[in-house]
């Protein structure tokens, strides 16, 4: 799938729709609702180097565990993500090189012990080193040896060996469907009968968390650039270095027509510290580009700090999962305070520095403004690609016209005058549609052919295969100020 912006001096090679966004004046350009959020996290359990979609609270403590320990972010980044209600979350899960599975070896009852059985937990992660076997003969019948699995005093599973040796038992482990935790290996030629055993312990499970580098989530953008996502968070408070380096690749990946947008945030130490704005505002600065947000504030639920870095993945979904015609501004959150609540000419400065700030009302904690780190914008930009509703909207006409033109007419529709008057009335339909939503001005806009392309004005004459379209639109916005004056008669 081809696509993205375009220059006059360097159109592109590949076949696609190419379009480029240009400040009009008047035009205030907002929308909405896109879909994915997609995050790396760390964890003592699931699958490594995988994306595993993740649809409840109760899947991400099947899929990666609920513990914490031994750095895990895997529970609390995909809960606070949930909390934002995206339509879809992904997660992938990164490790080092000592992740390890652990496992245990069984043996027969033999005067001269040998190994008959191992079993191992299907991943890596300290989460394995819980697990425990019972052996012993089956109340059913006698001649059949029963392994029960243990997670803790949680029964997972009761396997039953017909004959009582190894090879039945390994059969049944691995033949179950529902079997989600351990992989049974035969050692020998499994004819031998393991001896019983009560509360076996798995050892050597390792997580592989600690050794995590720069180079990893590095990887882990290589392997989302095969993923469909619109927003991505990290896990953690990443240093600048790495920080710039997401935002250089979601700029890149914007460039080549995928509207992606990343969220990051700072240290709790940062979040609370007398300097905090300052800090959060240079953040900004340092990214300063429409597709990247910065959250500049930590949040308290159920009695739980969480920093602004851990914040961003509920700040991702939530910029996911709104639709088109809402806008993040004074968008109420589950929180309830911020762990620095900062006052006016702070949250002045935080509106005026691309930060996205969380702050509390005295009532509810809400999203202050929908900003996103753009400070300066760049040639044919204007202040409505600081606002996150903008980009959104941008970014859904984007993906949406690129789908059907890909879909219905490149490759497919002779550039005929007649080709070219059906490609602009069905982008007209869809803007049509667009207005019934409220995300356009109903009499706010149209598509023409480019007068620079076509016509008398016509400054340069396109080639056989290429359509030059300009459409004017004018969107929505939502109320953000509002000014009165009071008469007093």
């Amino acid at each position: 799938m081809a696509g993205g912006t375009w220059e006059s001096t360097n159109k592109p090679v590949l076949p696609g729709l190419y379009m480029n966004f240009k400040a009009a004046a008047a035009s205030a350009i907002q929308g909405g609702a896109r879909g994915t959020v997609i995050v790396p996290v760390k964890a003592n359990w699931g699958p490594v180097r995988e994306f595993v979609e993740i649809g409840s609270e109760h899947a991400i403590g099947e899929s990666f565990s609920a513990d914490q320990d031994n750095g895990a972010t895997a529970y609390r980044t995909l809960y606070l993500a949930m909390l934002g209600g995206p339509k879809k979350l992904l997660a992938y899960r990164l490790a080092d090189s000592t992740a390890s599975a652990a496992s245990v070896t069984l043996q027969n009852g033999e005067a001269t012990p040998s190994d008959v059985l191992q079993l191992q937990a299907k991943y890596p992660g300290s989460r394995g080193n819980g697990f425990s076997v019972t052996i012993q003969p089956s109340l059913m019948d006698p001649a059949a040896r029963e392994l029960r699995l243990y997670e803790g005093a949680k029964l997972l599973g009761t396997y039953v060996g017909a004959d009582g040796t190894a090879a039945s038992i390994a059969a049944k482990v691995n033949e179950d469907d529902e079997n989600v935790w351990v992989s049974a290996t035969v050692l020998g030629d499994g004819s031998a009968v393991p001896a019983d055993v009560n509360g076996a312990a798995f050892t050597g499970g390792t997580s592989g968390n600690s050794g995590i580098t720069n180079a990893d989530y590095l990887e882990f953008q290589e392997a989302a650039q095969g993923q469909q996502f619109d927003v991505v968070a990290l896990d953690y408070a990443a240093d600048m270095s790495l920080l710039q380096s997401f935002a250089a690749w979601v700029k890149r990946l914007r460039q080549e027509g995928r509207g992606v947008m990343a969220v990051f945030g700072g240290s709790a130490a940062d979040d609370v510290a007398k300097d905090a704005p300052k800090t959060a505002a240079a953040r900004s600065l340092a990214l300063n580009h429409e597709g990247v947000v910065n959250v500049g504030t930590g949040v308290r639920l159920s009695g739980v700090d969480y920093s602004s870095a851990q914040t961003a993945a509920y700040v991702a979904g939530l910029i996911a999962g709104q639709r088109l015609n809402q806008s993040a501004t004074y968008a109420v959150t589950p929180f309830e305070d911020v762990t620095r609540r900062w006052s006016r000419s702070e949250q002045e400065l935080a509106v005026q520095n691309g930060v996205f700030l969380l702050i509390f009302d005295g009532r509810q904690v809400k999203a202050l403004r929908g900003i996103n780190t753009l400070v300066n914008p760049a040639e044919g930009q204007n202040n409505a690609w600081k606002k996150i509703r903008s980009i959104r909207v941008m970014d859904a006409i984007h993906a949406d016209l690129q789908a059907a033109a890909e879909g219905t007419y490149i490759g497919k529709v002779n550039n005929t005058e007649e080709g070219r008057l059906a490609l602009i009335g069905a982008v007209k339909e869809y803007l049509g549609q667009l207005s019934l939503s409220n995300v356009i001005e109903p009499d706010g806009y149209d598509v023409i052919l480019d007068p620079a392309y076509y016509g008398d004005s016509a400054v340069k004459q396109p080639e056989p295969d290429q359509v030059f379209l300009q459409w004017n639109v004018k969107l929505t916005d939502v109320m953000e100020q509002l000014f009165g004056t009071f008469y007093v008669q």
